[in-house]
């Protein structure tokens, strides 16, 4: 029996009416189970650090030094995948479920590729990498023990990742939730085994994040292909081998969003080589805050995932009006959600901080961090979810220009002036400008339709 969420989805699909009421309870219906995968996702970020936080300052600053290197390689899986997902968001507008299962089946194989290519390149520079970002010698090795690690299971990581896109871009939003908070449970469970049942430290750590994705990949792809009601392979005949014509149109979402990977990640990595002269304990602490900060926008990146699988869905079945109203009101709500939790976040910074670590200057520099970035959340809100809906219309080109632009030449240019006279403080505050600026760019980017022009991907495999 369908449930509200699939009744309203198949109206949209068919081209019957969808009120207004009716599209906001469809963004809550598809949000929720994607908010809590992101709250699963970045309890374990917290789980991670809290663990590796007990071991003391050093290890815990291994793992910041080197954790922006692995978000470069996360998003040139995340980029492939949406290559496909997004394929497959239109195509399940459009109803055509069979060239639908034609892209996941080749989305697949092809990031799983693309995943041992990752695999191959991250444990090959693994050795170098922590030095070339001015890692001091006390924490090298451990950094350069956890990224040979977390590169080794790139390949794992990449398949789930683009079932679950795949089910998320159907409509299926709690499967993909279930999944992720089992592996979130998962990594208690192998973190406890590996760092200290086995006395493995930082690289227990690693291995611990890796067997739970290895675990959960087994099942994302299992239940994409057994049970998903659009996108079940079982019983239908198909190659897996990629062709020319989908490659060509997830290559047109891809690329831009790898620039934008090598953009923003690339950034990142520079601000870690900003920060590294500070010593130990400013890695640390922007670390922890970092992943501290992540309770205040993750429920942001949830609904960022509604916003292109609704955006996508709209735009395969022609429905362009609906399209720009799921933008609306994915913006809004996300908005809405994060200043109450940007309230939240200045007020216990120093709690939030002390779940992370024991060192008290740690806590004490973070808590001071995250009290400047309260000031950026709501704009922050308006980034995330605004490019959601980009990805969803195929339109990553532009979003990617401007995000250069703010990244490279507001963030990282006021850091450079910022850091050295005001230290870890001084990067956040550039930190803090920059994501409002970028705010303000995606709504002049979604003010119009031109974001929209043309985009349908409802034919790609056709």
């Amino acid at each position: 029996m369908k449930g509200q969420k699939d009744i309203l989805l198949d109206r949209l699909r068919g081209g019957e009416p969808v009120s207004r009421s009716q599209q906001m309870k469809l963004t809550l219906l598809l949000s929720l189970p994607a908010i809590l995968a992101q709250s699963a996702s970045v309890l374990m970020q917290y789980i991670d650090a809290g663990m590796v936080g007990r071991l003391g300052a050093n290890p815990s600053a291994s793992i910041g030094l080197i954790i922006t290197s692995t978000w470069i390689m996360s998003g040139f899986t995340a980029g492939a995948c949406s290559g496909f997902s997004v394929q497959v968001a239109h195509l399940c507008g459009a109803s055509d479920f069979k060239n639908a299962r034609v892209v996941l089946r080749q989305g697949l194989s092809a990031v799983l590729f693309l995943g041992i290519f990752l695999a191959v390149v991250g444990i090959g520079i693994s050795g170098a990498l922590p030095r070339w970002l001015g890692g001091s010698p006390e924490i090298v090795e451990d950094a350069s023990r956890y990224f040979r690690i977390y590169s080794a299971f790139i390949p794992i990581g990449a398949v789930g990742w683009a079932a679950s896109a795949c089910l998320q871009a159907s409509g299926n939003m709690k499967v993909p939730s279930i999944m992720y908070i089992g592996m979130c449970v998962l990594d208690v469970v192998f973190n406890w085994i590996f760092i200290y049942g086995f006395d493995m430290g930082v690289a227990g750590a690693a291995l611990g994040t890796g067997m739970s994705e290895l675990v959960t990949t087994v099942f994302a792809v299992w239940y994409v292909a057994t049970r998903s009601r659009e996108l079940k392979l079982v019983g239908e005949r198909g190659s897996f081998k990629p062709q020319l014509r989908v490659i060509d149109k997830a290559w047109g979402i891809t690329g831009p969003m790898w620039l934008q990977n090598i953009i923003l990640r690339g950034a990142y990595v520079m601000s870690t080589a900003i920060v590294a002269p500070l010593g130990p304990i400013a890695i640390a602490a922007n670390a922890f805050a970092i992943t501290a900060e992540s309770f205040c926008y993750m429920p942001g990146y949830g609904i960022e995932e509604s916003a292109t699988t609704l955006v996508g869905q709209s735009l395969g079945a022609n429905r362009r009006d609906y399209a720009k109203s799921f933008a609306v009101i994915t913006m809004l709500m996300a908005s809405a959600i994060m200043t109450v939790l940007s309230v939240l976040m200045f007020i216990f910074a120093s709690d939030l901080m002390g779940l992370l670590s024991t060192d008290p200057q740690v806590v004490a520099l973070g808590a001071k961090v995250l009290r400047i970035e309260a000031f950026a959340e709501t704009m922050y809100a308006f980034s995330i979810v605004g490019y959601g809906a980009c990805v969803g219309a195929g339109d990553t080109l532009v979003p990617s220009a401007m995000n250069l632009c703010s990244m490279w030449f507001v963030r990282i240019g006021l850091a450079l002036i910022l850091t050295p006279k005001m230290g870890l403080t001084g990067y956040w505050i550039a930190m803090c400008i920059e994501l409002n600026l970028r705010g303000l760019l995606f709504i002049w980017r979604l003010r119009g339709e031109r974001w929209m022009k043309d985009r349908s991907l409802s034919k790609a495999a056709a």
